[in-house]
C-alpha cells in the first residue's frame, strides 16, 4: 500500500476517533437519574460581561446521588449561575441558599426516561453520519489518487480497507449508545 494510501486511512480512523470522543461527551451530559458535575460543562455564564463556563466560576460537587451543589468562588456570582443554569433549559430549577446553588435531580418518570434515550439515539445518529461522511471523503481520495495512475486492485483494497475502519466505529457507537440505555432505563 502506498503512503498515500496511508495516511488517507489514518486520517480517516483519527477523525472518527474525534467523533466517538465526541459522542462520549455528549453522551455524559444526557443525565440517567444520578447528579454528575459534567451534566452542566456546557452552561456558560456571564462573568463581568463575558461568557465563562460554569466550572471556571464556581465549586461543583455531588453531595448525593440526586444533588449537586455548586459554590462560586464570589458570592456575587450567585445569582448569574441561577439565570444561566435557568437559561439553560436542562429540566433542574436551582435553588439558592445565599451561599451556595443546590441541584435536586427529580427521580426520572417512565416517559422521560424514553426521552432521553431517543436523545442518546439522535446524538449516536450524530456520530454515524460523521463517520459516513469521513468514510465518503476518504473513498474519494482514493479515487482521485486512482485516476492518478494508482491501481484498480490497490484503490479495491483501501476501499475495502475504510469500510472496515467505518464497521469498527459504528459498531463503537452501538456499544456506547446500549450502555446509555441501560444506565437509563435502570431504576
Amino acid at each position: 500500500m502506498t503512503e498515500e494510501l496511508a495516511f488517507i486511512l489514518s486520517t480517516a480512523d483519527d477523525s472518527m476517533k474525534k467523533a466517538i470522543n465526541h459522542l462520549e461527551t455528549e453522551l455524559i451530559k444526557i443525565r440517567a437519574g444520578k447528579a454528575n458535575p459534567q451534566m452542566i460543562d456546557g452552561i456558560m455564564v456571564d462573568y463581568y460581561g463575558s461568557p465563562m463556563p460554569i466550572n471556571q466560576v464556581a465549586n461543583i460537587s455531588v453531595m448525593d446521588a440526586r444533588t449537586l451543589s455548586i459554590q462560586p468562588w464570589e458570592k456575587n456570582m450567585l445569582q448569574p449561575i441561577e439565570r444561566a443554569i435557568i437559561a439553560a433549559n436542562i429540566g433542574i430549577t436551582p435553588q439558592n441558599d445565599g451561599a451556595l446553588i443546590r441541584l435536586f435531580l427529580p427521580p426520572l418518570t417512565e416517559e422521560r426516561r424514553k426521552e432521553l434515550v431517543k436523545k442518546c439515539q439522535g446524538e449516536g445518529e450524530h456520530s454515524k453520519i460523521a463517520i459516513r461522511n469521513i468514510r465518503r471523503d476518504a473513498i474519494e481520495h482514493i479515487k482521485k489518487l486512482q485516476k492518478n495512475g494508482l491501481s484498480e486492485d490497490a484503490a479495491k483494497d483501501a476501499e475495502a480497507d475504510m469500510q472496515q475502519i467505518t464497521d469498527k466505529f459504528t459498531a463503537q457507537v452501538e456499544k456506547h449508545l446500549d450502555a446509555k440505555e441501560k444506565e437509563i432505563m435502570s431504576v
